[in-house]
C-alpha cells in the first residue's frame, strides 16, 4: 500500500527538531531508523500529518565512552554499536547484543534510539538495557529527562517518551567486570526478533556471585527484570545446581506470556528458564 500523504523534514538539529515537534504535536511522528513506522505508514495504521526525519542529526550519532560512563547518541546504528572497539572493551553485552539484530542491513539502517522508542516486546534492545541498568534521556523543547530503563518501558509498544519529547541518548555506566556478560536468544526465523532473549551481566567474587542482573525480552508484554533468579543467586556460588535452581524462576515475574504463531505461552516460559540458566554460565565462563 501508499502511505496518506504527509509533510516530511529533516531538520540538521535537535532545536529544529523539537520546534517541529511542538508545532504538530500528536499528529506528527519521528522518523530514526525507520524499520517499524515506514511499513506502519504504508499499511496506514498510521496517517501522521508530518513526519520529521531526524535522521540527519549528527550531535545524535556519538558513542562516547569517558570515565565510567558509556553514552551512545540517539541515532547510533547497531551496526556501529556492534563495531565500536570502545563497547567491546568496556562494555561487551551492548556490542554483543548489537550484532545480533535482524539482518546486516537492519543493523545498518537501525537505531538504539528509534528501536527503544518503539518498545517491541520481542525486540532485543531492552533485555540488555534492563541488564545494564541503563538510563535512556529525552528531550523536550522546555527540559531534558533521564528514564531508567524499567521505567522506561511502559507496555507493549508504549515507552515513557511523550508526545512533544525525542530520545537523544542512552547512558550506562561501565560494568565492573565487563566480560561477565552475554546475551542469548532464540531468533523469530524470518525477522531475527527475540522468540525470548536474555541478557546477564555478572560481577564474581572467588568464584561467587557478588552482583547479578538479567534482562528477558519477548515472554511478556514487555521486558523485565528476572529478579527471581537475581535474588537467588545473589551471593551463591555458581555451579550446576544453583544456577540451574534459579534459572527456573525465570519466567516469575511474567505474569502474561505472550502467544503467536511463533511461539506459545508456555513454550516461551520454558524458553526463558532455558536461556536464563544459559546466559549466567556462559557470562560466568566468559569472567
Amino acid at each position: 500500500m501508499i502511505p496518506n500523504n504527509f509533510e516530511y523534514f529533516a531538520p540538521t538539529t535537535i532545536k529544529a527538531a523539537l520546534k517541529l515537534l511542538d508545532k504538530y504535536g500528536d499528529e506528527c511522528k519521528i522518523l530514526s531508523g525507520g524499520h517499524s513506522l515506514v511499513p506502519i505508514l504504508k499499511l496506514r495504521l498510521a496517517s501522521p500529518a508530518a513526519v520529521i526525519d531526524i535522521g540527519r542529526i549528527k550531535e545524535l550519532k556519538a558513542i562516547k565512552v569517558s570515565g565510567k560512563m558509556i553514552r551512545i547518541g540517539a541515532n547510533a546504528t547497531h551496526a556501529e554499536i556492534a563495531g565500536s572497539a570502545d563497547l567491546q572493551k568496556h562494555c561487551p553485552l551492548l556490542a554483543e547484543t548489537a550484532g545480533q539484530i535482524g539482518d546486516q542491513q537492519v543493523r545498518n539502517r537501525g537505531t538504539i534510539g528509534g528501536s527503544l522508542a518503539h518498545a517491541d516486546p520481542a525486540a532485543d534492545w531492552p533485555a540488555a538495557m534492563l541488564a545494564l541498568d541503563a538510563e535512556i534521556v529525552v528531550r523536550s523543547s522546555e527540559n531534558e529527562r533521564v528514564i531508567k530503563a524499567a521505567d522506561f518501558l511502559v507496555d507493549m509498544l508504549t515507552s515513557a517518551v511523550a508526545p512533544n519529547e525525542i530520545v537523544t541518548e542512552v547512558r550506562v555506566a561501565k560494568p565492573a567486570q565487563p566480560n561477565a556478560a552475554a546475551y542469548l536468544k532464540v531468533p523469530q526465523s524470518a525477522s531475527g526478533f527475540a522468540v525470548v532473549g536474555v541478557a546477564a551481566q555478572l560481577k564474581l567474587n572467588q568464584g561467587a556471585c557478588e552482583e547479578i542482573s538479567i534482562g528477558i525480552t519477548g515472554l511478556a508484554p514487555k521486558a523485565f527484570r528476572a529478579a527471581s533468579v537475581e535474588n537467588a543467586l545473589r551471593g551463591a556460588a555458581l555451579d550446576e545446581a544453583a544456577v540451574g535452581a534459579a534459572a527456573a524462576k525465570a519466567d516469575a515475574e511474567a505474569t502474561d506470556a505472550m502467544e503467536d504463531i511463533h511461539a506459545s505461552g508456555d513454550y516461551r516460559r520454558h524458553l526463558a528458564r532455558v536461556f536464563a540458566k544459559r546466559a549466567v554460565q556462559t557470562a560466568a565462563a566468559r569472567a
